[in-house]
């Protein structure tokens, strides 16, 4: 499993290793240890939700409130997308980048996206499959949205499909009206970096406590 932190502080590209025979191919998709080399901390996993999308379908932007926020852990098992998180905790050195990662079937790349970090994505085939293992569950009124194509940004989105046919974005209503990631800092609606880094912080107090209550005696 190879693992490489993207420009966006915390997140990371998951690519693991295959292994085929004329049975098929198997792969571990997540594993605790590789986890913990990322962030330092467990994962705890409260909730798996499964989106499956036709062609030109657009995602996002999306995040929730921290604490306690909403990290995600989203691979792509059948079709293509292209799989976007945006920084939009105010006070980050990375505020308002963006990073893209193609997932699909192929490669079955996987990414982690942190706490107070928005997430979206593109489908770029028919009946494109996104799997998000959540470390919260979905929580009325503590999730927001940014316009997926506010120019502050400035995301640079496939226009061409896997076919090779122009892209025409299908967006729910609520994305359409996502303001801007200025207007959303304006308003007080943006995590915080400290209170990021402290949710994280008490990750890894907790997972450390955890891993010597389960050390055994010499």
């Amino acid at each position: 499993m190879q693992l490489r932190e993207l420009s966006v502080t915390g997140a990371w590209e998951i690519t693991p290793s295959q292994i085929t025979d004329d049975r098929g191919v198997f792969h571990e998709a997540f594993t605790d240890p590789a986890f913990r080399r990322m962030t330092g901390h467990r994962f705890d996993l409260a909730q798996l939700n499964v989106s499956v999308s036709r062609e030109g379908v657009l995602r996002g932007l999306h995040y929730a409130d921290v604490p306690p926020g909403q990290a995600k852990y989203v691979l792509c098992p059948s079709g293509t997308v292209f799989d976007v998180l945006v920084d939009v905790r105010v006070g980050s050195p990375t505020f308002g980048e963006w990073s893209g990662v193609i997932l699909d079937a192929q490669e079955q790349r996987a990414v982690y996206i942190p706490e107070g970090v928005a997430h979206g994505f593109l489908a770029l085939e028919p009946q494109s499959t996104v799997m998000y293992l959540c470390s919260e569950g979905w929580r009325p009124g503590a999730e927001h949205a940014v316009d997926a194509f506010d120019p502050h940004i400035a995301i640079d989105w496939p226009s061409m499909a896997l076919d090779g046919t122009p892209i025409e974005h299908l967006m729910s209503q609520k994305d359409r009206d996502a303001p801007s990631l200025l207007d959303a800092a304006a308003a007080g609606l943006l995590p915080q970096w400290e209170d990021c880094t402290a949710h994280v912080e008490r990750l890894r107090e907790a997972t450390a406590r955890v891993d010597d209550e389960w050390r055994p005696n010499p």
